[in-house]
């Protein structure tokens, strides 16, 4: 399945609150039981302003439609085309 990054930009969410994260993540995780399996959550990244949002999906409509139905800002949506790590270099 295509992954993809998607970035969202939220002014202060660096300084989010342990209980606001643990409310957003309830809130994705409602919208992906609804919009089914074919969407998945694999983890985001939580920088001073910005999100960085790593989802597996089979196309950019349906992240779209998760961050609508969520409430979630979508910046910009780009599909992995490659994942490469030290081990890459052997």
């Amino acid at each position: 399945m295509p992954q993809f990054v998607i970035e969202r930009e939220m002014p202060g969410a660096g300084s989010l609150s342990a209980d606001d994260l643990k409310m957003a993540s309830q809130t994705s995780c409602s919208v992906l039981r609804d919009l089914g399996p074919q969407i998945q959550w694999v983890q985001s990244f939580v920088t001073d302003n910005k999100l960085y949002c790593i989802y597996r999906a089979p196309n950019e409509e349906m992240i779209r439609e998760h961050a609508q139905r969520g409430g979630f800002p979508v910046n910009k949506v780009s599909q992995v085309r490659n994942v490469i790590d030290p081990t890459t270099a052997e």
